[in-house]
């Protein structure tokens, strides 16, 4: 992406929190955007497929509402145990999980998902269906976090450092490997590429980066059930990556913004007088499914990879009219 452009957006989310009162969508979306980062890394560049993403910012959520409430953890100490133990979590779901393929791979990451679920229903030290209230706020020594602006520097920060994490992941020797995964993982494993350790590899960066928004949302909630993480939230990281394009660094950020932006107006004019009670759920799914089908039929490869190609396409004509005028 242009440096300038890179500017632009940093500049952009340093003054965000100044400008709005209520943190709410702005730490909801750059949490979503941590995620979505990490399943375009393994979606686009490992070329592998996940609808249960969810379950690792459960992983992370319920480290941080386990720890602090129930053990005593101290509030930062949970922060970073929790993408710790999400990462290794999808390490290890992910050994046997990471032979399926295609659909069979996609639909055994959803069923990871819903035995969480499950767990956190039944079990009580996971909330036994109630959740677990009363979740402290961060905290470091004597100072307590108690401006939500604070937890939107701290998602936009977590932000920052997965982006710069994946696209040094990416451009590495490793980032190779997993790149040739996308094309064919018989002809990766041929040139000497290590497929299971590769893909296990992207698919607990993936998860960490999770569960770091799970935990840094228990905090900024604070609570956590089994209902703050449905299926229907880890569908909707998989169509913001494909409309932000999948294969590309930035591609999560910008289809997490876009797709948020996109159901903010859908809830707004659900909000309208004489909608039913009903207008807000069926406009969010309506809004997913159209967006979905649009992208999939007009721009497939998503936002960011299509204005890329957009600029390459105009350059030569550019360098052409330059050469003239000269």
């Amino acid at each position: 992406m242009n440096r300038i452009v890179i500017v632009v957006a940093a500049v952009a989310a340093a003054l965000a929190p100044l400008l709005v009162s209520d943190q709410t969508f702005l730490v909801q979306t750059a949490l979503a955007a941590i995620v979505v980062t990490g399943l375009s890394l393994f979606m686009g560049y490992a070329g592998q497929a996940s609808l249960g993403q969810g379950a690792f910012v459960a992983v992370g959520g319920l480290t941080v509402a386990v720890g602090t409430v129930t053990l005593g953890v101290p509030p930062v100490l949970a922060l970073v145990v929790a993408p710790l133990l999400a990462a290794g979590a999808a390490a290890l779901v992910g050994w046997p999980l990471l032979r399926l393929r295609g659909h069979y791979l996609a639909f055994g990451s959803l069923a990871v998902l819903l035995i969480i679920q499950t767990v956190m229903a039944t079990l009580p030290l996971f909330g036994a269906g109630v959740g677990i209230f009363g979740i402290p706020p961060l905290s470091l020594g004597g100072l307590v976090v108690t401006d939500q602006r604070v937890y939107s520097y701290l998602a936009l920060a977590g932000l920052a450092v997965a982006i710069l994490v994946c696209h040094n992941l990416v451009r590495s020797r490793f980032g190779r490997g997993i790149r040739a995964l996308a094309g064919s993982e018989s002809a990766a494993a041929s040139s000497g590429v290590p497929v299971l350790r590769s893909k296990l590899t992207v698919f607990a960066v993936a998860g960490g980066f999770a569960g770091f928004a799970g935990a840094l949302g228990a905090f900024f909630t604070p609570y956590v059930s089994q209902d703050t993480y449905p299926p229907f939230v880890s569908f909707g990281y998989v169509v913001m990556a494909v409309v932000g394009g999948l294969g590309s660094v930035w591609g999560g950020v910008v289809g997490t913004v876009a797709l948020s932006l996109w159901l903010q107006v859908l809830s707004v004019l659900s909000a309208a007088p004489g909608m039913p009670a009903a207008a807000g759920p069926i406009l969010q799914y309506a809004g997913y499914g159209v967006v979905l089908v649009l992208f999939l039929l007009f721009v497939p490869r998503g936002i960011v990879p299509t204005v890329a190609g957009w600029r390459r396409r105009a350059r030569p004509v550019r360098e052409v009219v330059a050469a003239g005028v000269s």
